[in-house]
């Protein structure tokens, strides 16, 4: 999905495009998914499995076996610390944390993971404050731009992920799971025909 929304991006490149954080597991003793029947760690790697024969991308799904990762808040709040510092930074660090969980089969959830990570991206670019960026990752910043960003899930209903809004001028419209990017085109042509058609 990440790689047909920057292929989406660089299409409708006079776009703009904002990423909200709806922390998916909190902790697996009040996570549960009806959909996929998952409740416990174990149950999602088949979850994966699928995710990597519909995407054609390989996923490490024996992380869920092997190391798997107790909550998806921690990685959230990094993503919301480097945003703090750079919306652009932080779009390359959710790329990241994407390579480093799905591919790499790192643990994400894990204080010393999101430093590596953030590490990484200092390496790319010299202005990105590592040192700011584990402040705000401890110190609050992060966390209170995840929970706007929690809240902004709730006040739109949304409670499945990925979850993308598309708007143009007064129409809106929602599309949820993973989608091709032939199937999110789709959605852009359907929006662009129904506001013109205003």
């Amino acid at each position: 999905m990440l790689r047909a929304i920057t292929k989406l991006k660089e299409e409708y490149n006079d776009a703009s495009w904002r990423y909200v954080m709806g922390g998916l597991i909190p902790d697996w003793q009040s996570f549960s998914d009806p959909i996929n029947s998952v409740t416990r760690p174990l149950q999602m790697g088949p979850v994966w499995m699928q995710a990597s024969r519909v995407s054609g991308i390989p996923i490490d799904h024996n992380l869920w076996f092997r190391d798997a990762p107790s909550s998806s808040y921690p990685a959230c709040i990094a993503f919301k610390s480097v945003q703090l510092q750079s919306h652009l930074y932080a779009i390359e660090y959710l790329s990241l944390l994407w390579q480093s969980c799905m591919v790499r089969g790192v643990n994400i959830s894990k204080h010393n993971e999101l430093i590596n990570i953030a590490c990484e991206l200092s390496a790319q670019h010299a202005d990105f404050d590592i040192k700011v960026f584990q402040a705000d990752l401890t110190n609050g910043n992060g966390l209170q731009e995840f929970r706007n960003d929690v809240n902004e899930t709730r006040v739109n209903n949304i409670n499945r992920f990925p979850t993308l809004i598309f708007r143009r001028e007064q129409q809106s419209l929602i599309v949820t799971g993973h989608r091709s990017y032939e199937g999110l085109v789709k959605v852009m042509e359907q929006l662009f025909a129904k506001s013109d058609s205003q």
